[in-house]
């Protein structure tokens, strides 16, 4: 009933807003791609895997006129706790980290997690050690921005 409700009276791009968290920055991509790996560190992360999906893509026959590098990253303690208690969560995990061009910006973006964070509300363990990963999710995000 609320997927019909937001699909009713939320046109797509708003949609796409409320569900992913976006920055920007003016770096080069290439630039902000060489600094993921000691951003994860820095923040606790493990990066997992790591996709040039322009490149994937156009291996495939369909060339891409854009950069997009994809990152598989993963906090373990969390993942545990959350696949302990919530299996259906497995389908939003790791976190995937998402940079590429638009226009003469660099975007770093993900899936905002605050929406789903309250379905775990009621754990309260849970819930804030999602809380702190989220946090620390937008500031190894911030941190390829500068």
């Amino acid at each position: 009933m609320i997927q019909r409700i937001l699909q009713a009276f939320m046109p797509p791009k708003k949609m796409i807003d409320l569900f992913t968290l976006k920055m920007s920055s003016t770096k080069p991509i290439e630039l902000v791609a060489q600094q993921v790996q000691n951003a994860c560190e820095s923040n606790h992360f493990a990066l997992l895997q790591t996709y040039n999906y322009h490149e994937i893509v156009e291996s495939k026959g369909f060339p891409m006129k854009r950069k997009v590098f994809i990152y598989d990253i993963c906090q373990a303690k969390t993942a545990s706790l959350m696949l302990s208690t919530n299996p259906h969560f497995a389908i939003f995990m790791p976190c995937t980290l998402a940079i590429y061009e638009n226009d003469n910006e660099t975007i770093i973006s993900t899936m905002n997690m605050e929406l789903l964070l309250k379905a775990v509300s009621s754990d309260k363990e849970l819930y804030n050690e999602a809380k702190v990963l989220f946090s620390s999710f937008k500031s190894l995000m911030t941190s390829l921005t500068i």
